[in-house]
């Protein structure tokens, strides 16, 4: 089915922060959109007030009542999404166009200027990021990103030009459905190895993920990746195509020299914490040189660039405390943010509360996230938020609790106030990707009562 024949959208699994951008786009073209998700959260909440159809039962009684003509009707759903749905073999066994979510965007993005940001960490700030310099630079871009943009209040934003940004879903391989101009491989970290078996394996998916760049275009990689196959290289600390150097700190701001092949702006001003969020940025800033954005243009947008809800998000900071929330939900991601955070606030006490999420995650990357939570003072570990998976015998918490340099406390998820209670002051961080952000109107509530 070609996008113009579609009258009646229907999304299973419609609060995933990719599915909502897509939902959101076939709003803007007129489309009659309806979904299903089983969560109520902040996301499906907004696309409520924006006069999306909701419902929270799969169930055949749903799909029934939420049925409309086959020929003018695609579903769309999200491969987190069991093969037993009622809503998905509903509309299998009556004969609807289904298609992946990943199917979809490469339909939408195919006969446009494509960016593509894939890599198993970075990909969301950087992709939000490119569209935010590309737009800056006067690039009237539409783009397609994974967490909403603080200066977009969203995950989507639509322009008018043919040039389209994406965040490349590595999971399923969904990346493969892609055909970018321009792509961008910032990490292969091992991930997902329910899907991919072993690093081997998601590595060369990778590969043939930079396979489908268009005819002409051009791969951009990190330089510690040591892709032969890349155009460009980019880096942090040492010469590459683009890459960042006399970084300095001060007060929690970073600054940096940026180097765009001939071209260096020095003392770039960057409101991300953290090395990784230098690489980011200057992993966007070689694409949209590379482009035609000036580099002046480039280092004040990375300057005026405000970030993406739960990338290292400060939500509170006082002389007595800082709180901190992160979406972080791999141990190199978890290493990544404390480090960034004990740079940072160097002499504050460091608790971090972590939610693990997937059975098959945690117990996979135990050891990692031990040893990346071990890099704490205090640590408090939630039960495993289980997404989309079944319970995995022997797998919870305490194997990874069971591994660290020293004892962690478990704590409920209703005992939101247990790691602020007996202190007076100090640096806390919540992590993870299942409910965890749930926690913070309250933490701050709580650390502001403390303090009045």
């Amino acid at each position: 089915m070609e996008l113009p024949k579609v009258k009646n959208a229907f999304f299973i699994g419609i609060g995933g922060i990719g599915m909502s951008a897509l939902a959101r786009y076939f709003v803007s073209l007129g489309i009659r959109v309806s979904g299903y998700d089983r969560y109520r959260g902040h996301v499906v909440k907004s696309l409520e007030e924006e006069g999306v159809a909701l419902c929270f039962e799969d169930s055949l009684e749903t799909a029934e009542s939420f049925s409309s003509t086959i020929e003018d009707t695609l579903v769309v759903y999200t491969p987190a999404i069991a093969n037993t749905s009622a809503l998905l073999n509903y509309y299998k066994e009556h004969g609807f166009q289904l298609k992946k979510r990943s199917e979809v965007l490469g339909m939408i993005t195919r006969n446009s200027y494509c960016f593509a940001v894939a890599g198993t960490h970075g990909k969301t700030t950087t992709s939000a990021l490119l569209t935010f310099i590309l737009r800056y630079g006067g690039v009237d871009c539409t783009g397609f990103m994974g967490g909403i943009v603080s200066d977009f209040k969203s995950n989507l934003v639509i322009g008018q030009s043919n040039v389209t940004v994406v965040e490349a879903d590595e999971y399923d391989r969904s990346f493969l459905h892609l055909s970018p101009d321009m792509a961008l491989i910032s990490s292969m970290d091992p991930d997902h190895l329910d899907i991919y078996g072993d690093e081997n394996q998601m590595r060369d998916s990778f590969l043939a993920f930079a396979d489908k760049i268009k005819k002409g275009g051009k791969l951009f990689a990190h330089k510690k990746l040591g892709l032969d196959l890349a155009h460009y290289s980019y880096a942090v600390a040492e010469e590459a195509d683009f890459y960042a150097d006399n970084i300095k700190v001060d007060d929690g701001d970073y600054c940096f020299d940026l180097h765009l092949k001939d071209d260096k702006v020095n003392n770039v001003q960057v409101g991300l914490p953290g090395i990784h969020n230098i690489e980011n940025a200057v992993a966007a800033a070689g694409m949209a040189y590379d482009y035609g954005v000036s580099p002046e243009l480039i280092a004040s947008a990375i300057g005026a660039f405000k970030g993406v809800y739960r990338r290292f998000e400060t939500h509170y900071k006082t002389e007595r405390f800082v709180y901190i929330d992160d979406y972080a939900h791999h141990p190199e991601e978890i290493r990544m943010c404390l480090l960034s955070a004990k740079e940072m606030y160097p002499e504050r006490k460091l608790t971090v509360v972590f939610q693990p999420h997937l059975y098959s995650r945690t117990r996979d990357f135990s050891k990692g996230f031990a040893e990346s939570l071990s890099m704490a003072d205090e640590v408090y570990l939630l039960d495993i938020y289980p997404a989309r998976e079944l319970p995995i015998a022997g797998v919870d918490s305490k194997l990874i609790g069971d591994q660290m340099d020293f004892v962690p406390h478990y704590i409920d998820f209703s005992e939101i106030e247990a790691p602020v209670k007996d202190k007076s002051e100090g640096l806390i961080i919540t992590l993870g990707a299942g409910s965890i952000d749930e926690w913070v109107p309250t933490l701050k509530e709580t650390l502001k009562r403390k303090e009045a």
